[in-house]
């Protein structure tokens, strides 16, 4: 009963996505239900986890032959995954209906990716690991070239794919080196069979953590491994590029973690050592490209790469021994997931309403925004102002946390390339809201955009969430640091 209440929440979405395939299947008649049959399942989903993580006390450990882990750091990402899926559906209720007929398969699978990235975050052997990790893959694919008349929808979805397949490769060879040293594919087993293991497998230990961070950092989008993404969020579907952004990364992160803290860490100095030079590239290159960028979803995802080398940070000052401080390093990774989240899927939705007026997603045509949408200029000033790490956002408190374990680790060099980088960032996220407040309008005659329904719920509880981690962020710091327990034995 207890493995059965931890896993109704994947259990629920994947019965949604058998629902929603097979009344899809049934006419016409039936698919305007569909994104809202979606949504009630992404719902359900958020509203068991949540129950689950306040009001029942589980016995940590591994199920089903060491597959799952029942731990609270799964609990956590249970909540990120369903909160996706809503976000996700709501954003794309309005641009799809005019976009593609076939919403029946495009909420399938927004319901199925969220269902992997759950699925990741619970494995606890390579086996599964993979399996979830292909899961996610392939149905971001076919997500992200789903406007298959759309050349550029179906070069970003095999370019995607390609890059993909390369980086899924190596981790599976990564793997299977890492089971050649250890005999075992249970991650606590691969720890205890690393405890004082020969030096001279070493040879083979440290090309598995480089094989494996290849896989890793593509699905985080990590530099240099980033090749996909800038093609992948302009050609994607914008509701796509929005979960490509937040739900993809977030899996990234959730699965690099557990592996490198639970089957790797007497090997914490070799992958310490790598993720800081991958942090250090990923952070000055997205920042320093962005800059450049005319398209908005482009500018997004360069940005997205330098987050990506932030986030890293927390990974890089982890000790167990200050596990559970407000500078540990994982309660800042989590917490700035969770503001990440606000604020990309927030923006993003200003980018699907303008798209879906405008046809567009050039930053000139954001010129005059706050007079044709004050709802719109006003909350991407937010969610820009957040993503800089302004303080009063939520996007402070995340950098703050981030950068304050590197600063307790005594990562002083790296805690300075990332403020250095912040500053830059600030260019290109103000040249935004230069366009938005202060720019002239080309037209003065030009429509005032009317925001869909679905999408001003994303805006507003987008925008009061990420205001509220910056002024109130006490609760969310004890809601995570409460959800760093894994398995470790």
């Amino acid at each position: 009963m207890q493995i059965f209440l931890f896993l109704l929440p994947q259990l629920v979405l994947f019965l949604s996505v058998m629902l929603v395939f097979g009344i899809d299947l049934m006419g016409s008649k039936e698919k305007k239900w569909l994104p809202y049959l979606a949504l009630t399942g992404a719902v359900i989903s958020l509203g068991i986890s949540i129950y689950l993580y306040g009001w029942m006390d589980f016995e940590e450990g591994t199920v089903l032959g060491g597959m799952i882990a029942i731990d609270s750091f799964s609990l956590f990402f249970q909540i990120f995954a369903s909160l996706v899926a809503v976000f996700i559906t709501l954003l794309s209720m309005a641009y799809m209906k005019v976009k593609s007929p076939y919403q029946g398969e495009f909420y399938s699978f927004i319901l199925l990716v969220s269902f992997a990235i759950s699925l990741l975050a619970l494995s606890s052997d390579l086996v599964m690991i993979f399996i979830a990790f292909e899961l996610l893959s392939i149905s971001s694919y076919i997500l992200t070239g789903f406007f298959r008349h759309d050349p550029k929808s179906s070069e970003a979805g095999i370019k995607y794919f390609l890059y993909g397949s390369l980086a899924s490769a190596m981790m599976l060879y990564g793997m299977s080196l890492l089971y050649g040293a250890t005999a075992s594919t249970n991650l606590v087993e691969i720890a205890r069979g690393l405890v004082g293991i020969d030096p001279s497998l070493n040879w083979v230990v440290f090309p598995a953590i480089v094989l494996m961070l290849v896989g890793f950092g593509f699905k985080t989008a990590t530099a240099p491994f980033h090749q996909w993404s800038p093609d992948a969020y302009e050609g994607a579907p914008t509701p796509v590029t929005a979960f490509l952004a937040v739900g993809s990364i977030g899996a990234g992160f959730a699965i690099l973690i557990r592996v490198m803290i639970t089957a790797l860490p007497e090997f914490q100095m070799n992958w310490a050592a790598l993720i800081t030079g991958l942090s250090i590239i990923s952070m000055t290159l997205g920042n320093l490209v962005a800059i450049s960028q005319k398209n908005i979803k482009r500018m997004l995802a360069y940005s997205g790469i330098a987050h990506s080398g932030y986030i890293l940070i927390g990974l890089v000052s982890w000790e167990s021994s200050v596990l559970g401080t407000v500078f540990d390093g994982l309660s800042g990774i989590l917490v700035y997931l969770l503001v990440y989240l606000a604020a990309n899927l927030g923006a993003f939705a200003v980018v699907t309403a303008i798209e879906h007026k405008t046809g567009s997603n050039q930053i000139e045509d954001y010129a005059g925004l706050i007079k044709r949408s004050p709802l719109l200029a006003g909350t991407m000033a937010v969610f820009l102002l957040s993503l800089i790490g302004i303080p009063g956002t939520g996007g402070f408190i995340g950098k703050l946390l981030v950068f304050g374990s590197a600063l307790r680790a005594e990562y002083y060099f790296l805690a300075l390339v990332a403020i250095i980088n912040s500053v830059v960032a600030g260019f290109y996220y103000l040249n935004v809201i230069r366009y938005m407040f202060f720019q002239p309008l080309d037209e003065p005659a030009r429509e005032e955009i009317q925001v869909p329904g679905s999408l001003s719920v994303v805006l507003v509880l987008a925008c009061v969430f990420t205001l509220l981690m910056g002024i109130l962020a006490q609760p969310f710091i004890h809601f995570v640091q409460t959800s760093l327990k894994l398995v470790l034995s």
